[in-house]
């Protein structure tokens, strides 16, 4: 058994996909209509037949409440890995990114956490 898919829901498919691809790196893979919206996902260039993360559309009240709660609390939707946590922060604050939390070493772990722009927290981890 493994991963193949996960996703995290977007409050603009458009923005998202701009957010993700142009600013953090990530490659568009699949980009299929479906009716009002897109079965839409994104992969690590460094690994392009590896997991697929899904901008999936946030319009079912569940899943915006969800969203809302996790970023009141402070929680990342998603965690990425990265080699240098700092570096990224340096690389994406120029790019305007807005971060929550700045790199912060956790005993063996730092991490950084950002906003997507599309109503999620995200995390950075480097072991």
């Amino acid at each position: 058994m493994r991963i193949t898919l996960t996703s995290v829901f977007v409050d603009d498919q458009e923005k998202a996909l701009r957010f993700y691809t142009d600013v953090l790196g990530f490659v568009k893979k699949n980009d299929i209509p479906m009716g009002e919206h897109r079965w839409l996902t994104v992969v690590s260039p460094e690994q392009p037949d590896g997991v697929e993360l899904v901008l999936e559309p946030d319009e079912n009240p569940v899943a915006r409440a969800y969203k809302d709660g996790l970023v009141a609390e402070g929680i990342p939707y998603n965690s990425f890995t990265v080699a240098d946590v700092q570096a990224e922060y340096d690389r994406l604050t120029g790019l305007g990114v807005r971060f929550t939390q700045p790199p912060t070493e956790m005993g063996p772990v730092t991490t950084a956490v950002l906003d997507d722009t599309c109503g999620n927290l995200l995390q950075l981890a480097a072991m």
